[in-house]
């Protein structure tokens, strides 16, 4: 295989499914993903994942991070503080087609989200004691698991990918988005538009030695990146856009950007911005 030299421009975590995210300068690495990335969910009343898809106000409640707790805020509301490891009933919740096991975060959390949101919601925490494995038919040989992820522990978008979108929405007379819509975890710069479709293995050389993340599945979008992540309203843009040159043959005409991605080495290393690495290319 050839490789390619590429750096890695950003680095992103989301730490409750469907809410906003944070851009981290550097961030260990675990075998389910990023360190605390979608570590917790918002499920309804049948326990079921509840999403920007559902309410994209999600879109206006940020997380940000301690040492020990995740803090929550939202327009109109008290911070909401959660720690860690806080004790909690265990409850069976619904991710898709799996069923996995999740920590009750409590009344307070479940009420802070209702008025937030004005539906009735629990938070879940991840229990990490029982993993859930990704699906085997995208990462043939190798195991991965991940934690409330749609299906996997990384998702991999490029600069030249986002610039070519905007590019096209500057065509239309329409304003530029940001990545964030996109919630990546790893932006790489180096590669032509979209050129993560072809990657096979990422690779950084970190001070406690590699991490590799393999590229196995393109990823099929949703109505999520069509939310104005600065007012929590549910647009058509960058959606339309997309659907004019994103349909993905790979995916039965499904309209894609960025690619998932498994851990091969590197749990507990570290990841920075502006750190190289080199890329193979899948043939």
């Amino acid at each position: 295989m050839s490789e390619q030299r590429l750096r890695l421009a950003s680095l992103y975590i989301h730490p409750v499914k469907s809410c906003a995210g944070l851009r981290v300068p550097r961030w260990t690495v675990a075998d389910t993903g990023l360190r605390l990335d979608r570590q917790w969910m918002v499920v309804d009343a049948d326990h079921r994942l509840f999403t920007q898809r559902q309410d994209p106000r999600m879109a206006l409640i940020r997380p940000a991070l301690t040492d020990d707790a995740l803090l929550l805020d939202a327009p109109g509301m008290p911070q909401l503080r959660l720690p860690f490891e806080a004790p909690g009933a265990p409850r069976r919740v619904q991710i898709w087609s799996d069923e996995v096991s999740g920590i009750d975060q409590g009344d307070a959390a479940s009420q802070w989200l209702g008025d937030a949101l004005k539906a009735k919601l629990r938070l879940v925490r991840f229990d990490a004691s029982q993993p859930r494995i990704v699906d085997p038919r995208w990462t043939g040989e190798h195991r991965a698991q991940t934690m409330f992820a749609d299906g996997y522990p990384f998702l991999v978008a490029s600069t030249a990918g986002m610039e070519e979108l905007n590019r096209r929405l500057a065509e239309r007379g329409l304003p530029a988005v940001g990545i964030e819509r996109f919630r990546p975890n790893l932006v790489i710069d180096g590669l032509d538009p979209h050129g993560e479709d072809f990657l096979d293995e990422l690779r950084f050389e970190t001070p406690d030695g590699p991490v590799a993340i393999k590229l196995v599945k393109p990823c099929v979008r949703c109505t999520i990146p069509s939310v104005d992540p600065a007012t929590g309203v549910q647009g058509h843009e960058p959606g339309d856009t997309l659907s004019s040159y994103r349909a993905d043959a790979r995916m039965n005409g499904g309209i894609t950007f960025g690619m998932n991605a498994i851990l091969l080495e590197g749990a507990g290393r570290t990841l920075a911005e502006g750190m190289e690495g080199e890329a193979t290319i899948a043939f």
